[in-house]
């Protein structure tokens, strides 16, 4: 009885989010695509009159040598630089304020991401603090950025987070590790490159796991209550490419094309679920990385099958939707039939790609401090089709446990 009108408030919570995002426009970057285009961003960032930028990046962009171009066409169109290559994993508070006081440092008028959703979403944060003289503390949360934030352009250098077009950014607490998360419209990059050519170099690994929180991205944000026509449209446009591309790259990571268009799908996706939202698998996610610092489209890899499964009644015929833009309906199958064929179609995916079914890391001691807090993260943030309670919560997490 108390779940049940607890999940009545939720819901209640969800509709005004509904309505928010209705009301409140989300920004579009303008949007420069294929191979050279993160050159062409370049060139337009001079355009804009910006003159000194801090370039926001981690330290294996620079070894692999892919801001070497970049670096030339700033030079070329005098735009000076501040290279900040102190982003890990999960950003940190801490790394965000050494950015910052680096920007400030050296009067920079803009940033430039280069990488994957940790360094532009620690820039998007650099940005936030630079112009609203808040702690990130202050701006946790939704809606709580007052002023415009420092010009942001990004170059995504992997297709999953589609964070170049979302309105939202995720850094770490160094004490407690909790994820904070800071959202609002404000956050949505000035201009962003999708360029695949500097993709084609990504080990296989990371290509699967990325490309998973893409396909992830796409999938929650279908099945979510709050999608929309327009949502739809980029969630199944983004399950359509990731299925048939992602394999592609997998078997030949120089493929420029498929490269090309996994960019594409991953800010579909992006769009997708910064309207209609997640759910479940990345409540889960979240909290493997912080607890373990699991890669977070490995974290959702894993956790993907699990949660379609546990929510399949509820959403059949949103899963069978998706199962027919991943090409995978033959004959007059049922809703049901196609349903169930999606979710095994996702796990046969995951053995190719040599993603485990289970987390080796996640302890059973950790299981209740886990389920709480993806509980509070999704019923307090995601318009999931089918509500959870603690015990279903420790349920699923056992199962993703290494010793059942």
């Amino acid at each position: 009885m108390l779940f049940s009108l607890k999940v009545k408030g939720y819901k209640a919570l969800m509709y005004v989010f509904k309505i928010l995002g209705k009301v409140i426009p989300t920004p579009k970057p303008t949007l420069f695509t294929g191979s050279g285009s993160s050159l062409e961003l370049c060139s337009a960032i001079a355009q804009m009159g910006t003159r000194k930028i801090l370039l926001v990046t981690d330290a294996i962009i620079v070894k692999l040598g892919l801001l070497n171009d970049i670096k030339k066409t700033l030079d070329k169109n005098g735009v000076e630089y501040v290279i900040y290559d102190g982003i890990e994993p999960d950003p940190t508070y801490d790394q965000i304020e050494a950015g910052h006081a680096l920007l400030k440092q050296n009067g920079c008028e803009a940033i430039l991401a280069v990488g994957g959703g940790s360094p532009i979403d620690a820039a998007k944060v650099i940005s936030t603090i630079a112009t609203n003289e808040k702690s990130i503390d202050k701006l946790a949360g939704w809606f709580k950025v007052r002023k415009p934030c420092l010009p942001l352009y990004v170059i995504p250098t992997t297709a999953g987070t589609g964070s170049e077009v979302t309105v939202a950014a995720v850094v770490s607490d160094p004490i407690t590790h909790k994820k904070t998360p800071v959202i609002d419209p404000k956050l949505v990059p000035l201009m962003a490159a999708l360029d695949g050519s500097l993709m084609t170099g990504i080990p296989a690994s990371i290509t699967a796991a990325t490309g998973m929180d893409a396909l992830t991205h796409a999938i929650e944000a279908f099945i979510a209550v709050n999608a929309t026509n327009e949502t739809d449209r980029y969630a199944l446009a983004a399950t359509r490419i990731i299925m048939e591309n992602l394999p592609k790259v997998m078997d030949n990571g120089k493929d420029l094309d498929a490269r090309q268009n996994m960019a594409i799908a991953s800010c579909y996706a992006g769009l997708a679920f910064t309207k209609a939202g997640l759910g479940y698998v990345h409540a889960f996610s979240h909290n493997f990385g912080a607890y373990y610092h699991t890669p977070h489209g490995l974290g959702n890899a894993i956790v993907l099958p699990y949660i379609l499964e546990y929510s399949k009644e509820t959403v059949t015929d949103r899963l069978a939707q998706l199962a027919k833009a991943s090409g995978l309906q033959e004959n007059n199958q049922s809703d049901p039939q196609l349903a169930e064929k999606l979710i095994v179609h996702i796990r046969s995916m995951l053995k190719a790609f040599n993603i485990p079914e289970q987390l080796e890391a996640l302890k059973k001691e950790d299981i209740p401090a886990i389920a709480k807090a993806a509980l509070k993260e999704a019923h307090f943030n995601y318009s999931v089709p089918k509500y959870m309670n603690q015990a279903d919560c420790e349920k699923l997490l056992y199962k993703m446990t290494m010793t059942t």
